[in-house]
């Protein structure tokens, strides 16, 4: 069942982006028994790892956390529409919701003009045609929530960056 407050914090772990080197404003919580029980934020430049984003960060603090890879019974609340590698994630975890703000195509608006100095390029649209389908069409049950405000996060983040490169 849907909580605002998990998804606000999903959002607030995005913001800590704009200060945090290595870091992109994607964060994430997994709920169980309407407990926080995993957090994450992308940490790909951080760890030098392109799987590291923030729903998967928030998979593995859970499972670590739990000391279980069964995340049956969980919910996933994301600052921004997940992607194919996070959603076969969720399903392999066993996630059995997912709530999101941004989708793809706000995340796409704030950072298109970014330069390959500021973010290594994803071809979302390739890689949904490749790898998947958009979030809604996925079996994953999935609710959109709070876009404006995760929005405001990816677009702040795009403007730090876009600072430090020029």
């Amino acid at each position: 069942m849907y909580n605002e407050s998990f998804l606000r914090r999903a959002i607030e772990i995005s913001a800590t982006a704009i200060t945090t080197p290595g870091t992109e404003p994607f964060g994430a919580v997994i709920v169980k028994d309407g407990q926080i029980v995993g957090e994450g934020i992308n940490r790909s430049v951080m760890n030098h790892d392109p799987t590291s984003h923030g729903e998967t960060e928030a998979i593995r603090d859970a499972c670590r956390n739990l000391g279980t890879v069964d995340l049956r019974g969980c919910a996933l609340y994301s600052s921004c529409e997940p992607c194919a590698l996070c959603v076969a994630a969720m399903n392999i975890a066993g996630i059995a919701a997912l709530y999101y703000a941004a989708d793809m195509g706000q995340a796409g608006d704030a950072i298109a003009d970014l330069p390959e100095a500021a973010r290594f390029p994803v071809d979302v649209d390739l890689l949904t045609h490749e790898c998947g389908h958009a979030v809604e069409t996925r079996r994953m049950p999935a609710v959109q929530h709070l876009s404006a405000d995760a929005a405001k996060i990816l677009q702040d983040w795009a403007t730090y960056a876009r600072a430090k490169v020029t």
